[in-house]
């Protein structure tokens, strides 16, 4: 493996490992379910209930470990793009500010393919980039 390659993947694993990090918090916190996400999830229009919030927990806490997975990297960030465009949906819906709610979403989702793509050979077989020369 090259110096370029192993950099790559080292960036892979640290983008992957931010999206990660984030929905094992947000997950956790889901799970819990704490006043703060029971008012912010009521606040999105969706049920005030903790079984609700719960189960949107333990759903992206579970696409989440197949994204962590290396066998099933794919199917979670398949998964994990749609558990965000959910969100992205729900922002768009209320009007929220472009840059900080309605694109989250799509942030993450850049940073997880993005993660893979660099991690992965395979993926990067898949989708080429290539230079117009």
């Amino acid at each position: 493996m090259t110096l370029q390659d192993r950099t790559m993947q080292r960036l892979g694993y640290l983008m992957s490992g931010l999206v990660v990090v984030f929905m094992v918090f947000d997950g956790t916190m889901k799970l819990l379910p704490l006043d703060v996400v029971i008012k912010a999830t009521a606040a999105l229009g969706y049920p005030p209930s903790p079984t609700f919030i719960r189960e949107l927990g333990i759903i992206s806490l579970i696409c989440t470990g197949l994204y962590v997975v290396p066998r099933t990297a794919v199917l979670g960030a398949i998964l994990l793009t749609a558990y965000m465009g959910g969100a992205v949906a729900s922002h768009l819906r209320l009007e929220d500010p472009l840059f900080t709610h309605i694109l989250f979403g799509v942030y993450l989702g850049l940073l997880l393919w993005g993660g893979l793509y660099l991690r992965d050979e395979r993926i990067r077989a898949l989708l080429p980039v290539r230079s117009h020369n």
